[in-house]
């Protein structure tokens, strides 16, 4: 009798379950329209509103030289759009899985939480590197000009990857906050908002007033919008930061401390199961 051995079946990595994770969530994020529009589709929106509202400005601070509005406000706009991928997004979408039942159900099933993590930062990952393309892209078309000096891309690539990052664990801990999958996006639209109006993204940063310049540099979108204006805007305006410099420095030791403040709460807070109300 001849004895047959079977052979046990090889199970998927977690990064391998992660990436057909991201495929799914990458699905799902674009058949969903009022997503596209308020996440990926509103800085190119704005951008292209404030550039056509203020298209005869051309002074935006003293002591700068002169600059459309398209280019002013082109950095402010792709820091945004970090924040809406990152923070708001993720921020509603597990808040809504949390309470309608998806993730008591991916918790019942063989897929790691490392797994489901993946998927959501692939998701975060690529629909935000299409949606500054397209912000670069609708820039471009009204008039900006893009820097040429290697360095300065450089720059955009550390402050677009190390944002992103912090404003998706800022989303996930964030995520806790919500009582119920209906009243997620009232919860945080107002306190991504809030920021986007106090961080120099719609107003110069130097006509707001000083506390809240004070309140906007204790979080993340004020330091990401600095960092891209030190690569799209003429070293000049540099004056108009706090302390007459880009610092750059400052930027990366701001981001890196809010990356380690929500993977900390996310630590803390995500659960598969909705928490008792």
């Amino acid at each position: 009798m001849t004895d047959v051995t079977a052979t046990p079946t090889r199970q998927p990595s977690a990064l391998a379950l992660g990436i057909h994770r991201a495929r799914y969530e990458i699905r799902t994020y674009f058949r969903s329209p009022d997503q596209v529009f308020f996440t990926f589709l509103f800085p190119v929106f704005m951008l292209a509103l404030f550039s056509t509202i203020f298209s005869g400005m051309t002074q935006f601070g003293p002591g700068v030289p002169d600059t459309t509005a398209v280019q002013y406000y082109l950095p402010g706009m792709l820091a945004a759009g970090l924040l809406l991928s990152g923070t708001q997004n993720l921020a509603s979408d597990i808040a809504v899985e949390r309470f309608d039942g998806t993730l008591k159900r991916l918790g019942g099933t063989p897929l790691p939480a490392i797994s489901y993590f993946i998927g959501k930062f692939g998701q975060v990952l690529v629909t935000a590197l299409l949606q500054a393309a397209a912000v670069l892209v609708t820039g471009v078309l009204l008039g900006a000009t893009l820097p040429s000096e290697p360095e300065k891309w450089l720059t955009f690539a550390w402050v677009f990857l190390l944002g992103l990052a912090t404003c998706a664990l800022l989303g996930i801990a964030l995520s806790a906050v919500p009582r119920s999958g209906k009243s997620a996006t009232a919860v945080v639209l107002p306190i991504v908002l809030v920021l986007q109006f106090i961080s120099g993204v719609y107003i110069a940063f130097t006509l707001i007033p000083e506390w809240l310049q004070s309140v906007a540099s204790a979080f993340p979108l004020k330091w990401m919008a600095q960092g891209m204006r030190s690569v799209f805007l003429p070293d000049d305006f540099r004056a108009l930061e706090t302390g007459g410099e880009w610092n750059l420095g400052g930027v990366a030791i701001a981001l890196v401390a809010w990356l380690v403040v929500g993977l900390v709460i996310t630590r803390l807070t995500f659960r598969w199961n909705r928490r008792a109300a």
